[in-house]
């Protein structure tokens, strides 16, 4: 005896009907936390201040502020490395709001 709707018992439409709709909306809602994670700054320093920087959610450099103090002509170096570690640690604030917001979805 064959079974119309395509042999699946208890009535799988309708429940493909449901989930699809959840998947539109986690879509939406994901779309959402994109757009607020994207939209927030934030804001590391190093050298005790020195350096701040300031990146969007969307990991690009808004601000970077430089201390006249930290400018010191025979050690570039150091002032380099200031600025590497404030970036870095702004990009690392960035990734973990990415990663409270999206979980391992991957959504960014």
């Amino acid at each position: 005896m064959a079974r119309r709707g395509g042999g699946f018992p208890g009535g799988m439409p309708g429940n493909m009907n449901n989930l699809m709709k959840q998947a539109q909306r986690m879509q939406r809602q994901m779309e959402e936390s994109k757009k607020a994670l994207e939209a927030k700054e934030f804001t590391a320093t190093s050298g005790g201040g020195a350096v701040e920087v300031v990146i969007s959610g969307k990991k690009e450099i808004k601000t970077l502020s430089i201390s006249p103090d930290a400018v010191d002509p025979d050690d570039v170096e150091m002032l380099q490395d200031m600025i590497i570690v404030a970036i870095n640690e702004a990009m690392k604030q960035v990734d973990a709001e990415s990663e409270k917001l999206f979980g391992g979805m991957g959504g960014f």
